[in-house]
């Protein structure tokens, strides 16, 4: 009955109860679309009732409470009560309950409950939880300890979960997991056919439907005609901003020679159909949004997103319903059409937001994509617009540091360490929680000095916090300091943050032995690469 965690199911869940333990309340686990997080909050919840808690799963349709349940109860042997329309957990003897935010946020439904009633909260798909329902529910029950599960996938979303959580207690990012073998790779395919949204209206936050349906509509066939090119012999699901929209495109698929079929929240045989498209009756699904959560189907290997969108979390889900492993239908990996939107608002989601926490790296890659005209895996695209911006960087901090020269000599500026080092998640790091955002504290500032780093040009306690993790991480690894980097990079070394502790002593004493004159003899310092251990 028990289900045996992976490696970092069981780190999530040891990091939840570790911030739980030091005080921190409503936590966050961000794990991506197909990597188990329902079984991960399922061991979460068996703890906690071991501990003596009553525990409330919350989500906001029907099918995620259904699957929380089944899943709970392979995964620990545990039965739920329901707390759901006229379904009420008040008379049930179970220590978990599922819950409908729908209905539990009612305040007469509310009322109905002691403040204590629940120890411990868990929110499915918890990027929803800054929406009031969800929030009335966890002011009711304001002593609880919370966890939030989410796939989203970058801290542009945190920033707004960080009204609601507290901390972020574990984060697995999609790269790890497809690294790790639990997802496919994802090959993504800019298609050179420029659909022009620029005229589409905003409504609660993001592209309005009804004015991207309209924006689509002229763009049907062509995009049928593309994607005959690029998809005829994958399993393919689309989403589309209407219903309306979703089914004339089904039409014109079915013209170019698809196999198409349709489904929508009103659609009667909604189950058979996906039954018939998860057997490959069909070849393509076409959707207006009611696949993006909840739903699997492993040999899905390929995703076409017509429902632009800016919310990161949202498209994450969309992209999630290819990213599952099917050997046994020799999927070999995700292929994410993409095409030329025409926009005036930067914040359009796109394959880069999938991987890039860096909004400099996501636009160069964007930019690198168009321009490679060939489907490229996102790892290898990430790895060469993070190069070319480094590039960038390093010219830009190039000028800094001449202008800056003189500046207080002895401490290394953060910037010039973090690009030594080649830390782009130091460099490109944006504060999620209202502790990382205050400014650093006396202590932080002090260690920061006593490693060598220049502590006024480091705003944030957050960013203070993973700069000493980082630099005590390295000391332990005997990595270069910030001293030695500073020494050697003003004699015109370069990335000496790559170089052991050994290999920049070795080279300071050099130097020191010509009388500190300049770099040894026979040794360009702008292509020397150390080969002494």
């Amino acid at each position: 009955m028990a289900a045996e965690l992976r490696p970092y199911q069981q780190e999530a869940r040891e990091g939840v109860h570790a911030q739980w333990d030091s005080g921190r309340l409503r936590v966050l686990a961000v794990l991506p679309t197909g990597t188990g997080k329902t079984i991960v909050f399922a061991k979460i919840a068996e703890d906690q009732v071991r501990a003596g808690d009553r525990v409330l799963i919350l989500a906001h349709r029907g099918e995620l409470l259904e699957q929380a349940s089944d899943k709970l109860y392979k995964a620990t042997g545990l039965t739920c009560a329901v707390e759901k329309a006229e379904q009420s957990c008040l008379t049930a003897w179970n220590r978990v309950v599922v819950g409908s935010v729908q209905s539990l946020m009612r305040p007469k439904r509310l009322e109905q409950f002691d403040r204590r009633y629940f120890g411990t909260i868990i929110v499915d798909e918890a990027h929803h939880a800054v929406t009031d329902g969800y929030r009335r529910i966890l002011d009711w029950f304001g002593d609880a300890r919370v966890l939030g599960v989410t796939a989203t996938p970058d801290r542009g979303d945190l920033r707004n979960l960080g009204e609601v959580f507290d901390s972020l207690a574990y984060e697995y990012k999609l790269t790890q997991a497809i690294r790790d073998g639990y997802l496919c790779r994802i090959m993504a395919q800019t298609i050179p056919l420029k659909l022009d949204i620029s005229t589409v209206g905003m409504s609660g936050g993001d592209f309005a439907a009804e004015d991207l349906g309209t924006a689509l509509d002229p763009y049907l066939d062509q995009i049928a005609e593309q994607m005959s090119h690029y998809c005829r012999d994958r399993k393919t699901v689309v989403f589309l901003p209407l219903i309306k929209t979703s089914q004339k495109f089904r039409d014109k698929l079915n013209a170019h020679g698809f196999r198409a079929a349709e489904v929508n929240g009103k659609s009667p045989d909604r189950a058979e159909i996906q039954a018939d498209f998860s057997a490959g009756k069909y070849n393509v699904l076409c959707n207006s949004m009611l696949l993006t959560e909840g739903w699997d189907c492993p040999s899905v290997d390929c995703v076409v997103v017509l429902r632009p969108t800016k919310v990161r979390s949202l498209y994450s889900q969309m992209v999630g319903r290819g990213t599952r492993l099917s050997p046994e239908t020799g999927k070999q990996d995700l292929l994410l059409l993409d095409f030329l939107w025409l926009t005036d608002r930067h914040e359009l989601c796109r394959p880069a937001d999938l991987i890039c926490e860096d909004h400099q790296v996501a636009v160069q890659m964007t930019d690198n994509l168009a321009a490679g005209g060939e489907p490229k895996d996102l790892e290898e695209a990430v790895q060469q617009a993070n190069a070319d911006v480094v590039l960038q960087r390093e010219e830009a901090l190039a000028k800094k540091l001449a202008e800056q020269r003189r500046k207080r000599a002895r401490l290394v500026d953060p910037l010039q360490y973090e690009m030594s080092i080649q830390a782009e998640d130091l460099s490109g790091y944006v504060p999620a929680f209202g502790w990382e955002s205050a400014p650093p504290t006396d202590s932080q500032t002090a260690a920061l000095e006593k490693f060598g780093i220049l502590p006024d040009a480091v705003d944030t306690a957050g960013k203070a916090s993973l700069l000493l993790d980082r630099l005590a991480k390295r000391q332990e690894q005997g990595m270069s300091t910030p001293k030695q980097i500073r020494r050697l990079e003003q004699y015109g070394f370069r990335h000496v943050g790559t170089w052991t502790f050994d290999q920049a002593s070795h080279m300071i004493t050099r130097i020191a032995a010509g009388g500190w004159r300049g770099a040894p003899k026979g040794v360009d310092p702008k292509t020397y690469t150390p080969n002494f251990v």
